[in-house]
């Protein structure tokens, strides 16, 4: 499988579903993808995943949002767009890179902690206070963002 990551130039050419399937809400990938990088993995020419990354602090990226196609999950993608984003960061001299994910999103947090992040904190009631609509995942509604964070 000839995976190629790169820059998306235009965001209005956004895989906006794509997007939407990391975060529900349409406003707030918008606004991030308005601030940040967003990079597109595909396979002959095909858009099979994406991730956005911002510069929030100095020596600060945090990955606001990745997603992989559904029918390209568990095959190695997410994990290659994690390692994509810290070897940015590190081009960037970049010190530490952030990501965030909900309580119930499980497979997400194994793989975090695989690719080197380690649970610095919790906002609790983030996804109550953010989102109009209840979101439920793995049977468990999404009410904390669990933060994690990989020091380069």
């Amino acid at each position: 499988m000839d995976i190629q990551i790169g820059l998306l130039e235009n965001i209005e050419d956004a895989p906006l579903e794509l997007l939407l399937l990391a975060d529900p809400s349409e406003k707030l990938v918008h606004e991030y993808l308005s601030r940040g990088q967003c990079y597109i993995a595909t396979i002959n020419d095909e858009v099979i995943g994406v991730i956005v990354l911002i510069r929030t602090r100095p020596e600060t990226i945090e990955i606001v949002n990745v997603a992989v196609r559904e029918d390209h999950q568990n095959k190695g993608v997410g994990k290659r767009l994690l390692l994509f984003a810290i070897s940015k960061a590190k081009e960037q001299q970049v010190k530490t890179v952030d990501i965030g994910t909900g309580n119930s999103s499980v497979g997400q947090l194994a793989l975090y902690q695989k690719c080197g992040f380690r649970i610095t904190g919790v906002d609790r009631d983030f996804f109550i206070r953010h989102y109009k609509e209840k979101i439920v995942e793995n049977g468990i509604q999404v009410m904390d963002m669990i933060r994690l964070s990989l020091h380069l």
